[in-house]
């Protein structure tokens, strides 16, 4: 597999899977941050040097196919393990719970200044 499939199979991972958007994976890789797994992001950022490298013929020789080939399986793996579906309902549940929580709080606090008034 040549390294611009290899790209497009990455972006195509990391949008399916991690709901980054971005056109190509430079994009991709930029806007992802801290939510691509390191991994990920040592992979992506390997191929897009060797992308970068395999531009001039004298630096094109130089590229190490088999550890970027390594890199890219293993990047792939990651993403493939990771269920978007899990991450949505994941990230709605914590909201949620995270809002219930402040309510809570500010219930608490507005019927402790109750008490503490006198009027209850």
């Amino acid at each position: 597999m040549d390294l611009q499939a290899r790209a497009d199979r990455l972006a195509h991972l990391i949008e399916e899977r991690l709901d980054i958007r971005g056109t190509g994976l430079s994009a991709k890789l930029g806007r992802g941050g801290r939510r691509l797994p390191r991994a990920v992001r040592d992979a992506g950022e390997q191929l897009l040097l060797a992308q970068r490298m395999a531009a001039t013929p004298k630096l094109a020789r130089q590229i190490d196919y088999d550890r970027i080939a390594a890199a890219c399986d293993v990047a792939e793996r990651m993403l493939g393990r990771i269920d978007p579906w899990e991450r949505r309902t994941t990230f709605a549940v914590n909201w949620l719970a995270g809002n219930a929580f402040n309510l809570i709080v500010v219930a608490a606090l507005a019927l402790a200044v109750i008490v503490w008034r006198g009027l209850m």
